[in-house]
């Protein structure tokens, strides 16, 4: 997991904790949701004990936990010619530390072509008992625009399918430093006109599909809805945005408190960002920033969830006050005891997979209003 140094930790579990979380096999996961089931005292005993309280909030034990072996790992960020290293390593990881799902009636892989006429896969899961036509979610993954796919966050977009009993789609679109911005932000687009004429295929109401992600990939539904409104296109239905990427100006609190140690570090943002904007500065660019958008009239309905202790809260917390003050229909959470990526962690985090189970039943009620 491509994180920044973290300091010292004196547990003599660490070792033992710290090569299952590096080197994470199914095996090794299984193992590490079993230990979090310990009671919460014990958890902050094997982490170096407990964290102190930051802006009034604390870690979930089990996060604690995790942190603690990453301190102990001491990894730094990838350099800018490892971007494979870092993306063979969430391969990994993400898919061993995610939810468990429910059987779905269908997953089927299709090519559809992107911005620039390429073919990108789309991935469908359909649930059992879905009525048609359905609502639907399309669903853009996160990973700083340059890591992860529908693999790496195929936990995930099962379980908000199982939760939600409708059709998710999700999406491999160009990922930087090979395509720089805006080459995600145009797949981002393309796949959901190509959804929306193509949905009686997987008995979706082209008229009820929504659209969402983590992190970047928040930030590319957030972008999508805009873009959409922007060109006087058929918007979204509605947006998921979990701990979104919102403003480039890195300006926030919560980008200084939780600056390092985190697991999202500054040091990260800054790597994600060299690498997306590949020698480009469209920080004030709305298709970058969103939150600098100069309107967010006639947005769809949005559920914004953040992260307590991640840099990102803040300007998440922002984007769903802007869309609120301009009569967008919000709900928002921020859930204070995570970090960042909480979403990749839920199958060993539980307060984390609760926090995924409730943002898809919100999604729902705006899809099926």
């Amino acid at each position: 997991m491509p994180v920044g140094a973290m300091g010292r930790v004196c547990s003599p579990a660490m070792p033992a904790l710290k090569q299952v979380l590096l080197q994470t096999t199914p095996l090794q996961a299984s193992l590490l949701r079993q230990l979090v089931k310990l009671p919460a005292p014990l958890l902050r005993k094997l982490s170096g004990g407990p964290q102190p309280r930051v802006d009034g909030q604390q870690l979930a034990p089990e996060v604690e936990l995790l942190l603690g072996a990453l301190r102990l790992a001491g990894e730094s960020m990838p350099a800018d010619d490892a971007v494979d290293d870092a993306r063979r390593e969430v391969a990994i990881t993400w898919p061993a530390l995610g939810p468990g799902a429910p059987p779905m009636s269908s997953v089927e892989d299709t090519f559809i072509p992107n911005g620039a006429g390429a073919p990108m896969r789309l991935r469908s899961y359909i649930p059992h008992g879905i009525t048609e036509p359905s609502p639907a979610l399309l669903y853009y993954h996160g990973g700083g625009w340059v890591l992860g796919d529908i693999d790496t966050h195929d936990p995930v977009t099962r379980c908000l399918a199982g939760d939600m009993r409708l059709p998710v789609f999700s999406l491999d679109y160009r990922l930087a430093p090979e395509h720089p911005f805006p080459a995600a932000i145009e797949d981002a687009r393309a796949a959901f006109g190509w959804l929306r004429r193509h949905a009686p295929r997987y008995g979706v109401d082209p008229g009820r599909i929504a659209v969402g992600g983590d992190s970047a990939g928040g930030n590319l539904a957030a972008v999508t809805c805009q873009e959409c409104v922007r060109h006087e296109e058929e918007a979204p239905h509605a947006q998921l945005l979990l701990y979104p990427g919102t403003d480039f100006r890195m300006q926030t609190r919560s980008m200084q408190l939780f600056s390092k140690g985190y697991v999202l570090e500054r040091a990260n943002v800054d790597w994600y960002r060299k690498q997306y904007f590949g020698g480009q500065d469209p920080t004030l660019d709305p298709r970058a920033s969103p939150l600098l958008a100069s309107s967010f009239d006639g947005l769809p309905p949005a559920v914004v969830v953040t992260a307590g202790f991640d840099v990102l809260r803040d300007e998440g917390e922002a984007y769903a006050q802007a869309l609120t003050s301009a009569g967008v229909s919000v709900e928002y959470q921020c859930i204070r005891d995570q970090i960042h990526g909480f979403a990749n962690m839920a199958g060993v985090v539980p307060s984390a997979r609760q926090a995924l189970r409730d943002a898809a039943a919100k999604l729902k009620r705006f899809l099926t209003s």
